[in-house]
């Protein structure tokens, strides 16, 4: 049987930046309706979030795009209500959205990108929450799954990214214990270094940097098989945390990094 039959998935995020690998909300909606979601893809680029739903329809799936800026309460709104319409409940919201572009040490971040990475990193967490769980809290289930980072919890250069990170773990407890009493879970996946286009394309091309030499000196870091992780690994895990598999599962940041956060202490 299917570990997602007959249940209403939305991806935000669902698209992803070109490149050439898969990204994490693109693997996350493909793998969701092979387990037999129907799976609402999200992005604000539209024509990613239809390459998307073109690609599980081509498994015979069943999924629709909708374009939407996931930092806006009127977008989120417009989302849930279209989903709920469509598909007539809603039992996964997935937040996959995340910036890190002009990040920088604490000295040398510039104000704009410090308020830009703030407010994206936060607020596309937020308002997807705020709109779906009045659906959820009536139906008395659901499940919400964040994208968080190890960096997090780990010593990383990037300020910026990092304290919006320790928001979203921050924000997914504060939504597990006060949504718990309506049969909501809400859990968080802390990717660590991964293979995908908004990692290794972006780097490349804002630090100058051969995409082999990068792919090669971040494997290097990986502890575990010496290799990064795939958006697979991070689908996989969102999978199981969205399942009822998970129903005794809640508050929980979960790592999937191959290892590396492990090597604190």
């Amino acid at each position: 049987m299917p570990r997602l039959e007959n249940k209403v998935a939305i991806i935000v995020g669902g698209g992803q930046t070109p490149g050439d690998t898969m990204g994490n909300g693109r693997a996350t909606a493909i793998l969701f309706a092979r387990e037999g979601a129907k799976v609402v893809v999200v992005d604000r680029d539209l024509a990613s979030a239809e390459e998307t739903r073109a690609a599980i329809e081509a498994e015979e799936g069943t999924a629709m795009a909708i374009e939407a800026d996931a930092t806006k309460p009127e977008d989120c709104q417009r989302v849930v209500d279209q989903s709920v319409e469509r598909f007539g409940r809603l039992d996964i919201l997935h937040n996959n959205v995340g910036v890190g572009t002009g990040d920088a040490g604490p000295v040398h971040i510039l104000e704009e990108a410090w308020d830009r990475i703030i407010s994206i990193n936060l607020k596309s967490v937020l308002m997807p929450c705020q709109k779906a769980l009045p659906i959820m809290r009536k139906q008395k289930s659901g499940s919400i799954v964040n994208v968080s980072s190890i960096a997090a919890i780990c010593s990383v250069g990037i300020v910026a990214y990092k304290t919006s990170k320790a928001g979203v773990n921050a924000l997914t407890h504060s939504l597990a214990i006060g949504n718990a009493k309506y049969g909501i879970r809400v859990n968080a996946i802390m990717p660590g270094l991964m293979n995908t286009p908004m990692a290794i394309e972006n780097i490349s091309r804002s630090q100058g940097v051969a995409k082999e030499d990068l792919i090669r000196a971040r494997d290097y870091l990986v502890p575990l098989g010496g290799k990064m992780g795939t958006a697979w690994d991070v689908a996989y895990a969102g999978l199981y945390l969205a399942s009822d598999e998970a129903k005794f599962v809640t508050g929980v940041m979960l790592p999937v990094d191959g290892g590396q956060s492990s090597r604190v202490g």
